[in-house]
């Protein structure tokens, strides 16, 4: 809880900070904003305490900066979305409780692995439906139903995380097999992904989740089996699908062209990446300070480049925390998966942990030019409903694993019930 006041405290300080740089005046509304998020993020932590007592202490605490520090930015660059992200961090603290509420044993949903198969593809696939599918900024992943738009992809991510782990873990002996035939049969599941991640990609022109759902296949099936001809083998159809990619749609061969040289291209494609490397720059070591710099000339600084916006009032220092504390969410991860006991949860906790890893890395790769830009979120920091919402599901099972597998150490090691609780 300490910890979790804390995080509430930064984002205040930050809050009132960036209202103070860009009007001079502290926020009028600064005590009850305080009190909104202390009590959403207090009720997680107290959803945690009852629901999950022995669950890494860690992750909510870190989460919740994440949140904080994006909602402050969100806040700072459109006051007008900042009232939408405030309601889609209330659904996701929602999700988040309802989460730990329903799933009182993670393992129980590998019985359901096809119908979150068919959930996941469903959901994926759902955008190219005529009539609700939406194309946004020449990607079509939108889905709007009455009022309401959202990305259906970052839903499925979680149900297909957890379809991988249920098939891999049934599948992995023959995975592993060591004759030709066995693995031969065991190729099929490979090709399959790597079909999906290219209609993804061809269908909906969406490089960032195809990238995302093919990162997760190969590295959930390295870690099932062990063997690393499956990286390799994922490697080599990666880049042959790149390649292809490359050659048949032109929107790729401009997203290559502008990362290997935006300067050319700074009135048109590479406007974005421009203004990045200037607001980079002009954040220097320290920052120009909260609410000082001038992150709104950059083009969808709230969503795909909020790491920009960061980077140039926070500087070195900020974007600096905000890398470490993705590592220390990435590491506990890691660390309850190692942890975990038996195979479905241990699998599914290192996907679900490869998820946060690979989309923290696609953007924030592609914001600083370490490889092309992909139009994923930032977890818990870019603008997004959907997206939030998804991530605090993910949280949940990654904490609800976390607590099964030192509930039943703690058992096996004859520790009562009650014990568990007062020491936790």
């Amino acid at each position: 809880m300490g910890l979790v006041v804390l995080a509430v405290l930064c984002t205040g300080a930050l809050y009132t900070l960036a209202a103070l740089g860009k009007s001079a005046s502290v926020p009028a509304n600064v005590g009850p904003f305080l009190l909104i998020i202390l009590g959403l993020f207090g009720s997680a932590h107290a959803a945690v305490r009852i629901l999950a007592p022995a669950a890494d202490p860690t992750l909510l605490p870190l989460v919740a900066v994440l949140n904080g520090m994006g909602y402050v930015f969100i806040a700072r660059l459109d006051p007008d979305l900042a009232g939408l992200q405030a309601v889609w961090t209330g659904l996701g603290v929602g999700a988040f409780v309802a989460t730990l509420l329903v799933v009182r044993r993670v393992r129980d949903l590998e019985r359901y692995r096809y119908s979150f198969a068919l959930l996941g593809v469903g959901l994926l696939l759902m955008p190219l439906l005529p009539g609700v599918g939406r194309n946004i900024r020449g990607a079509r992943l939108w889905v709007k139903l009455g009022t309401i738009t959202f990305q259906p992809g970052e839903l499925a991510k979680v149900a297909l995380a957890i379809f991988f782990a249920s098939y891999l873990v049934e599948k992995r002996e023959l995975l592993a097999g060591a004759t030709v035939a066995a693995r031969g049969r065991a190729f099929g599941p490979i090709i399959l992904a790597w079909g999906g991640s290219l209609l993804v990609m061809t269908a909906e022109k969406d490089l960032g989740s195809s990238l995302l759902f093919f990162a997760l296949f190969i590295s959930m099936l390295w870690m099932a089996t062990g063997q690393g001809i499956y990286l390799g083998l994922g490697f080599g159809l990666f880049t042959a699908g790149a390649v292809f990619a490359y050659g048949a749609f032109s929107h790729v061969q401009v997203r290559v062209q502008t990362w290997i040289d935006p300067w050319s291209r700074a009135d048109g494609q590479g406007y974005q990446l421009v203004q990045a490397a200037y607001a980079f720059g002009s954040g220097g070591f320290a920052g120009t300070g909260p609410g000082l710099g001038s992150p709104g000339k950059i083009p969808a600084a709230t969503t795909d480049f909020i790491f920009a916006a960061i980077g140039e009032e926070l500087g070195l220092l900020g974007t600096s925390a905000v890398l470490v504390m993705f590592v220390l969410i990435v590491g506990a991860g890691l660390r309850i998966a190692l942890r975990a006991e038996q195979p479905f949860e241990k699998l599914l906790a290192a996907g679900l942990t490869v998820i946060i890893a690979v989309q923290t890395f696609v953007i924030i790769g592609g914001v600083t030019r370490v490889m092309p830009l992909t139009g994923v979120t930032l977890p818990f920091i870019s603008y997004g409903g959907s997206s939030l919402v998804a991530n605090y599901i993910l949280l949940a099972l990654l904490l609800r694993i976390s607590h099964d597998t030192a509930e039943r150490s703690w058992r096996s090691a004859g520790v009562a019930d009650e014990t568990v609780r007062s020491t936790v």
